[in-house]
């Protein structure tokens, strides 16, 4: 089973910046596509971000392009969220996912169904 364990969430001013990590028990090589999710209380789980990891391409949900960036790192297995002029429409858990299926890596799809294994999640925080 593999273990996704999230860091570097907490409180932040808007317009500041944040990097997430998601460090994971597998060679992010050997999945199809590693995402994040975000969910703010009262309101339903969204994609942020999604990368196929084998060739790189990237994924971003509307509301944070431009400010946000996906990346890994395959040698230390580790996946990243960098976010720059946070708003506090951005306050939410996030989450780090990995996906198996194929589906995920279709041009900007960003669908939690993809997503079988699940980190516990980070809070970050935007104060107005």
């Amino acid at each position: 089973q593999v273990q996704l364990v999230e860091s570097g969430g907490g409180p932040v001013q808007t317009g500041g910046s944040l990097r997430l990590s998601c460090a994971a028990s597998t060679r992010i090589y050997s999945t199809t596509c590693m995402g994040w999710f975000r969910q703010a209380p009262g309101k339903e789980r969204e994609g942020v971000a999604a990368i196929y990891t084998r060739r790189g391409w990237t994924y971003y949900a509307d509301s944070v392009k431009g400010r946000f960036t996906i990346s890994r790192d395959n040698a230390d297995n580790t996946l990243y969220l960098q976010m720059n002029s946070l708003k506090p429409e951005d306050t939410a858990m996030y989450y780090c996912a990995t996906s198996t299926k194929a589906t995920c890596a279709y041009y900007n799809r960003l669908t939690s169904l993809d997503y079988v294994y699940w980190g516990q999640g980070t809070q970050v925080t935007v104060s107005s």
